[in-house]
C-alpha cells in the first residue's frame, strides 16, 4: 500500500514512492486540474521550487520536464522557501509546485500545490485525484533543464526588508540556526540589511527534520549554549521549507509557536486571528482581538477561516498555527509601510515581528509575553502509529464512557470537541489533545496548563497512556 496521500499540506510520501514516473504523473494531473477549473491556460507559466532535501532536485526536475512536455512555460525558481515561491506565483496569478516535505524526515517528500491565486483546497485535491493517471508513465524530456530565475527569491526578500523600518533591528546580536533550512542564507542577509549583527550557526550538509512543534532534546541544547556563548538577544530559525519558524530568546529559551503567532498578530494589529484547536487559549484570554475563530490543524482550514473573516467584516485578518506559522489574510500597515495579503503559511513574517516589537519596545524577547494570560503548551507525538492504528483508539474516545474511563487518571472532563481528533477541557481548566498527523504516521498529543510543569505532566501521561492503550489493542 502506498504511503503517498494529501495530508494537512500537500501531497506526501515515501521518497521510494516518488519516481520520476509518478512525480510526472501528479503534474500532469495538477495541471489538468488547473485548466478546467481555475482556467490555467495550455500554454501558461508554472512555478516549481524545491527545499534542500537530497532527493528534491531530481523530483523538481521531474515536475518540470513533464510541464514542459505539455508545452507549460517553466519557471525553475531553484532552492527557496515556499512562501516566496507562493508569493510570486500569487503575484504574476500563475500555478506552482513546491517539492517539500517540510519538518518529516529525509526518507520521505512531497509536492505541495498552488492555484494562481493561492493554495489549492480540499475540492482541488479531490479534482487533481479525479484526473491522475498513475500508469501513463513518464517520457525522456528532449528539453533543456531549466535555469534557475532568482526573481522569486528576490522579491521575497524585499518583502521581508519593507515589513520593519530602516536599521530597525540595529545593535541587535542574533543568532541564525542554519541547519538545512532554505532559508538559511536568507535569513542573514535579511537581519544584516535590517541592521542586526546575524550570527550563521549550526549549518548542516545533511537535512535535519526540525519540528517546530516537537523540537528534538538537541535543538534545545543548541539554542541553550548558542545563547550563553554568544551573548545572543534571540535565535531564530525555520523548518526545511521555511514555512514555520523558531525563535528563542536570549536565555536561548523557544516560544512555543502559538505564543510567537500571537505576539505577530498583537503587531500587526490584527482585529481577527484564525486558529486551529492546537493553540492555546491566551489567545481568547488576552482580549486583544475582537473574533478569534478555530479550526482544524492544517492551512487550507485557517485560510477557509480566513475568508470567513473577511466576510464577516474584518479587515486585519491573521491566521497562525500551533507551529508558528503565520498567513496574513489581508494587507496590512506596518513601520515599513503596507503589506500585501500573503494566504499562506510563512516564517520570516512572525520571526520579524518578533523581533521588531521587542526592538521597537525596548525590551528583551524574554518580557514579550509578561501581561498575557499564564498558559503553557506541550507537545509531543508517538511514532510509527499508522492511521489504522490511530483511528480506532480516537473512534473510542468519541463515546463518553470510554473517554471519562480514558482520562479519569487526571481528571473530571468539563467539555469535549471533535473539530480535529479529540479534545478535553478537564475541571481544572487543563487541556489534553490527540490527533493523528497529517503527514506522518504519528499520533500526536498536546497538552495546555497553567504552569510549565503541569503541561509537561500531562504530555507524559498523555504520551505514556496513549502508548499504552496503543499496545494493548495490538
Amino acid at each position: 500500500m502506498s504511503s503517498l496521500k494529501f495530508g494537512t499540506s500537500g501531497l506526501r510520501g515515501l521518497v521510494t514512492e516518488l519516481p520520476d514516473a509518478v512525480c510526472s504523473a501528479y503534474t500532469l494531473a495538477f495541471l489538468k486540474h488547473m485548466q478546467s477549473a481555475h482556467l490555467v491556460p495550455a500554454d501558461g507559466v508554472l512555478l516549481v521550487g524545491y527545499d534542500l532535501r537530497s532527493s528534491s532536485p531530481q523530483i523538481a526536475a521531474a515536475c518540470i520536464s513533464a510541464a514542459q512536455e505539455i508545452g507549460m512555460n517553466v519557471e525553475n525558481c531553484g532552492p527557496l522557501p515556499t512562501p516566496a515561491l507562493a508569493l510570486r506565483a500569487m503575484s504574476l496569478k500563475v500555478p506552482a509546485i513546491m517539492v517539500t516535505g517540510s519538518h518529516i524526515p529525509a526518507d520521505r517528500n512531497g509536492l505541495k500545490f498552488y492555484r494562481p491565486d493561492g493554495e489549492i483546497d480540499k475540492a482541488d485535491e479531490a479534482g487533481i485525484l479525479a484526473v491522475l493517471e498513475l500508469d501513463a508513465g513518464a517520457s525522456p524530456s528532449s528539453m533543456e533543464p531549466a535555469a534557475i530565475v532568482p526573481d522569486a527569491l528576490t522579491g521575497y526578500a524585499q518583502r521581508c526588508i519593507a515589513l520593519l523600518g530602516p536599521q530597525a533591528l540595529a545593535g541587535k546580536r542574533i543568532g541564525v540556526y542554519q541547519h538545512s533550512s532554505v532559508s538559511r542564507d536568507l535569513i542573514v542577509s535579511i537581519l544584516q540589511e535590517l541592521g542586526a549583527d546575524a550570527v550563521a550557526l549550526g549549518r548542516s550538509d545533511v537535512f535535519v527534520p526540525v519540528d517546530t512543534e516537537a523540537l528534538r532534546p538537541e535543538d534545545v541544547a543548541f539554542a541553550d549554549a548558542a545563547a550563553k556563548k554568544y551573548k545572543l538577544d534571540a535565535l531564530v530559525s525555520t523548518d526545511g521549507d521555511a514555512d514555520r519558524p523558531l525563535v528563542a530568546d536570549e536565555h536561548g529559551v523557544f516560544l512555543r509557536g502559538d505564543s510567537v503567532g500571537l505576539l505577530t498578530a498583537r503587531f500587526l494589529n490584527a482585529d481577527a486571528v484564525v486558529t486551529p484547536v492546537t493553540s492555546n487559549t491566551a489567545i481568547e484570554l488576552s482580549g486583544l482581538f475582537a473574533k478569534v475563530y478555530r479550526t482544524r490543524v492544517g492551512s487550507p482550514y485557517v485560510i477557509e477561516g480566513m475568508e470567513q473573516a473577511i466576510r464577516d467584516g474584518y479587515s486585519r485578518v491573521v491566521g497562525f498555527e500551533a507551529n508558528g506559522g503565520v498567513l496574513l489574510g489581508s494587507s496590512v500597515t506596518t513601520d515599513g509601510g503596507q503589506l500585501d495579503a500573503l494566504p499562506t503559511r510563512d516564517a520570516m513574517l512572525p520571526i520579524l515581528s518578533v523581533l521588531g516589537m521587542a526592538a521597537k519596545d525596548g525590551v528583551a524577547l524574554s518580557k514579550l509575553l509578561d501581561g498575557l494570560p499564564s498558559r503553557f503548551t506541550r507537545s509531543g507525538r508517538i511514532e510509527h502509529v499508522p492511521a489504522e492504528k490511530s483511528g480506532p483508539l480516537l473512534l473510542s474516545l468519541l463515546d463518553n464512557d470510554q473517554r471519562d474511563r480514558f482520562f479519569a487518571q487526571v481528571g473530571t472532563i468539563r467539555e469535549n470537541d471533535a473539530i480535529d481528533g479529540v479534545r478535553v477541557v478537564l475541571s481544572t481548566g487543563d487541556v489534553i489533545h490527540y490527533r493523528a498527523s497529517g503527514n506522518a504516521p504519528e499520533l500526536r498529543c498536546y497538552a495546555e496548563a497553567s504552569t510549565d510543569e503541569r503541561a509537561e505532566q500531562l504530555l507524559k501521561w498523555g504520551l505514556g497512556h496513549a502508548e499504552s492503550e496503543l499496545a494493548a489493542r495490538g
